[in-house]
């Protein structure tokens, strides 16, 4: 008798029997039949019903000729690929119409693709680097970035650079006091690459050709429009010009020219959005530096102005007219 334990032990399908199962299996085709007890390690002989019981004596049992065994498996086999077969014709006759519809239509493309997580982001960002014929369009917000980044940044340059692929990137004033991005503005410098810096930006963007251009979907930058609608690309291809047009290229000096007070342009930027009613955590974001450079400035700030506390360097940035000089210029 073939107990419950013995059939545990024995977990393999018929295409792959046991060592024992397919030995006991071969001596009961050779002698016609084989004793009952002998397959108590085989339990699988009987599992797959290779062996049923002699009519003449119930102690021995019979092999079932493997023709015959085969046959009873290939069965519901055949059948299911027969089924399979017939999904598939009644497939195709379904969806021909359509296809012959879209065959005689223009081609047409994602015009926003949205991208979930780094590794699809990247690449992505890489088979655009890859398609690139002409120039890549590049906004960074922020200050310095990290080593990681600009070693990215710098074998992607090489890369297009090498195909004589030209590169425009926007930064903010503040990485003209990151080691890593002067270094990396050096290495690109061989290159028909141009970088210059605003004080301001916008959020981080990618256009590559004119054609396809990357924009961030969240904060935390782990999500990521892909935009290939002609239209949607050249309105923020007109964007980066106009930042381009007012940018100060890496190699010259920002023309900050203090005010009467001795207010440097960064502060100024700095008294302009603290009148707005930004935190701090929100104008370091803009300006593309730490918190702790954007209290220093605020610090300074206070100190040319005279003020005690934060209220009353609000009110003594209206009244010293310092943003009302900006506004005059600008008209």
């Amino acid at each position: 008798m073939v107990t419950g334990e013995a059939k545990a032990t024995h977990p393999h399908p018929v295409s792959a029997l046991c060592d024992e199962g397919a030995r006991l299996y071969a001596s009961a085709l050779s002698v016609g039949k084989i004793a009952r007890s002998e397959v108590g390690l085989a339990p699988c002989l009987l599992d797959f019903a290779l062996l049923h019981p002699d009519p003449d004596d119930a102690d021995w049992l019979r092999p079932v000729p493997p023709f015959a065994a085969l046959t009873q498996r290939l069965h519901p086999i055949e059948r299911e690929i027969q089924d399979r077969r017939r999904l598939s014709v009644e497939l195709t006759e379904a969806f021909e119409p359509f296809m012959a519809i879209s065959a005689q239509a223009p081609p047409t493309t994602h015009a926003i693709t949205v991208l979930e997580g780094m590794d699809r982001i990247n690449a992505s960002i890489e088979l655009a680097l890859t398609e690139c014929t002409s120039e890549v369009l590049t906004i960074q917000p922020g200050g310095g970035r990290s080593e990681d980044a600009l070693n990215i940044a710098i074998e992607r340059g090489n890369i297009l650079t090498q195909r004589g692929v030209g590169m425009r990137t926007l930064y903010q004033h503040t990485v003209r006091h990151s080691h890593g991005t002067l270094n990396y503005a050096e290495r690109m410098a061989e290159g028909k690459v141009e970088i210059r810096t605003l004080e301001e930006l916008i959020e981080r963007l990618m256009i590559f050709d004119n054609t396809v251009a990357f924009i961030p979907a969240t904060d935390d930058r782990k999500v990521a429009l892909e935009l290939r609608h002609p239209g949607i690309v050249e309105y923020l291809t007109s964007v980066f010009e106009q930042f381009w047009r007012r940018a100060v290229p890496l190699q010259e000096q920002v023309p900050y020219d203090p005010t009467l007070e001795g207010i440097s342009g960064v502060r100024h930027s700095i008294a302009k959005l603290l009148v707005e009613g930004h935190v701090d955590e929100a104008i370091a974001r803009r300006l593309g530096m730490n918190v702790r450079t954007c209290r220093a400035h605020i610090a300074k700030l206070s100190a040319a102005l005279g003020s005690n506390s934060r209220a009353q360097l609000g009110y003594l940035i209206a009244r010293s007219g310092i943003l009302e000089e900006e506004e005059e210029e600008e008209n």
